[in-house]
């Protein structure tokens, strides 16, 4: 069978196109949420105050982090590269998993006409692997020592999730099909609407 007849069987046969589909925008949200996880903590942690679009950024913001890079993303990892959350290789993968993600988005179309696969699923692990890093440094570097719950108590760094990655996770459930967290909020959602 030819090449571009295997395509366009690929491109007919829902159950590919879908998991495709499904492997693309999960690999889209991702690089959404690592990209969210690189600005938005040191944007809130640079904040002078907040209002109804989130933090208010100010002198210091700008002096520290945005006077290092026109791009704000790269002015970020440059701001985590000098303060040891991350090294010159996850940089280095950042902008391998950007160019992936640009592609995926600019050229979405191939998938359906060409039928040309994206291989998202191979840069899903260093996306996640730089998300949980970044994750946890700012737990246990920012997050913890400035809250004096934490005064004296040992730290297992494996057991931190961050946010971003239960976030994921859950998304990553509920498209595979699992429905146990929907049937555990429509449980809280009843015992809550029975008590009032």
């Amino acid at each position: 069978m030819s090449k571009n007849r295997e395509n366009w069987e690929d491109v007919l046969n829902p159950e590919i196109m879908r998991e495709r589909l499904i492997s693309i925008s999960m690999f889209i949200t991702a690089f959404e949420l690592l990209r969210e996880t690189i600005v938005e903590n040191l944007r809130s942690f640079y904040a002078d105050g907040y209002d109804s679009d989130g933090p208010i950024v100010g002198e210091e913001y700008e002096l520290h982090v945005l006077s290092k890079n026109r791009s704000i993303v790269h002015a970020s990892l440059s701001w985590l590269l000098e303060n040891g959350a991350i090294d010159i290789n996850d940089v280095r993968s950042f902008d391998e998993i950007k160019k992936i993600r640009n592609r995926v988005v600019h050229e979405m179309l191939h998938a359906f006409t060409k039928g040309e696969d994206f291989n998202v699923i191979e840069a899903f692990d260093p996306l996640i692997a730089l998300m949980r890093k970044i994750g946890i440094w700012w737990v246990v570097n920012v997050e913890i020592p400035t809250n004096p719950d934490y005064d004296g108590e040992e730290i297992d760094e494996d057991g931190i999730v961050p946010g971003c990655i239960l976030s994921l996770n859950l998304m990553m459930e509920v498209v595979s099909g699992n429905t146990m967290f929907l049937e555990e909020h429509r449980k809280a959602r009843t015992a809550a609407d029975e008590k009032h």
